[in-house]
Parts: C-alpha cells; structure tokens; sequence
C-alpha cells in the first residue's frame, strides 16, 4: 500500500512536452549509490557524463543502467535482505524474487562498467558467469554480495521520452569496494570523471533535480540509521504531476 501522494510538481517544473515519441513501457533500470562515511561527513561518488552523450550530456549522475538478462544468471555471494527484495516487488506487474535480485545485480554491474569497482567479497571458490562485463568478477574472484545494499528510492521516466526507465535507486557503504580496473573512466568513456563529494555539497553539482531528491532521501535514511522497514519514496508522472507515493 502507499500513503497520501504528494504533488511534486513545482518542484520539477514545468514538464516538457511529449514529442511525437510513442509511449513505450520503461525498462528496468538501477542506480547504485556508494557512500563513504569514514569521515566526520557522509561523501556520495557522482560521474560526470561525456559532453558528447545525447543522454543527459555533461550531468553528474551516479553510475547505472538498464537491467540486462545476464544479470539473472550470476549467483550472489550473499542474497538480498527479504524487506528489500519485498519492496521492490511491489506495483510491478509479474514480480519475482529473481527479478527483484536482478535489480540489484545490475546496479552492482552497472557499477563496475561506469567506474571500473567491484563490489562483493573475495575468496568463494570459483564465480561462474556469462560472457561480458561479469566475467571481470570472475577474473578478480570478486562475488557480487547484495546483503548490503540498500533500496532507497524509485523513479519513473515520464511518458512519451525518447528514452523510459523505471529505475530503482540503491545504496552501498565504500567498504564493499573490494577492487578496481583502471582504464573505465576518462575523456572518451562515458563517464570522463569520477568525484567523491559531500551529501551537503553534492547539490551544488550539475544535476537532475530526481537526483537532488534523491540525496534529499539517502539523508533521511542516513539519519534513520537504515531502517528496513523505512519507506521507500516512489516517483512518478500521473495525470500531468510529478507525484511523490511510497512503497
């Protein structure tokens, strides 16, 4: 069940029309959030996208993408928390616990392939997984691990976008980060730089507004100390607002 939605609208703006765009159903998406919190300020890791993106060029974004079919298939060190997983089954037509996992796997491989860190933990045997950017997990004997993770917000693209993702935003401490390839980000790659910055700061940066609420909301987690049966805020284009429900 959600509670009362609230009009979010003035805080967005004025929504841009549609276009000729057919209105297509969104992809599952995820976004990871890494937090440090080592210092006497929680920091959050933003990308600054390539200048030369037609999706969202030069915006400071955090790493994802779109839930791929292999991320089905690679078993996790650690599974995640059943709150979580129940969370993000719900107002999602054929959910599934698989498909809630995936989720959360692909904000994990989405991750690596943006930032070149790998999250999980070391020395579990052998990882079998599908050819593609699992198999640097495999290589570095790095299992992906989603006990950890936490599910702190969702969006939805508006209708009638060129691109629609329903994307699931999660968070993970800086302490999974158990490796790194060099070479994944820089001037031709689609994030060109990496930056650590703190949660207070983090708005000052170029960035979406559905990202701005979303740090609004990891504070409020942060401050609640990670709650598992904290709401999780759910964000949405119904009859022409931008509204705000919880799952």
């Amino acid at each position: 069940m959600t509670d009362t939605p609230t009009d979010l609208s003035s805080r967005f703006g004025q929504e841009p029309p549609p276009g000729h765009h057919a209105n297509v159903t969104p992809r599952d998406a995820a976004t990871l959030i890494l937090l440090d919190r080592s210092g006497s300020e929680p920091k959050v890791l933003l990308g600054k996208r390539h200048h030369g993106h037609v999706f969202l060029p030069g915006k400071f974004v955090f790493p994802g993408g779109r839930v791929e079919p292999t991320d089905r298939l690679v078993k996790a060190a650690a599974p995640l928390e059943s709150a979580t997983e129940e969370r993000l089954m719900r107002q999602v037509r054929r959910p599934s616990k698989a498909r809630a996992q995936a989720m959360a796997m692909a904000a994990v491989r989405e991750t690596f392939e943006e930032t070149g860190l790998l999250l999980g933990q070391r020395n579990r045997g052998t990882l079998k997984v599908p050819q593609g950017p699992w198999s640097a997990f495999a290589e570095a004997g790095v299992h992906p691990d989603l006990s950890t993770i936490r599910f702190i917000a969702r969006a939805v693209t508006p209708p009638r976008r060129p691109r629609r993702y329903d994307t699931r935003f999660f968070t993970a401490d800086a302490s999974a980060i158990v490796h790194e390839v060099g070479g994944m980000v820089g001037p031709d790659s689609e994030l060109v730089e990496l930056v650590w910055v703190r949660l207070s700061e983090a708005r000052k940066l170029d960035i979406l507004t559905i990202t701005e609420m979303v740090l609004e909301d990891l504070q409020k987690q942060i401050e609640d100390g990670f709650r598992p049966d904290a709401p999780v805020p759910y964000y949405r284009l119904v009859k022409g607002r931008r509204l705000r429900e919880t799952l």
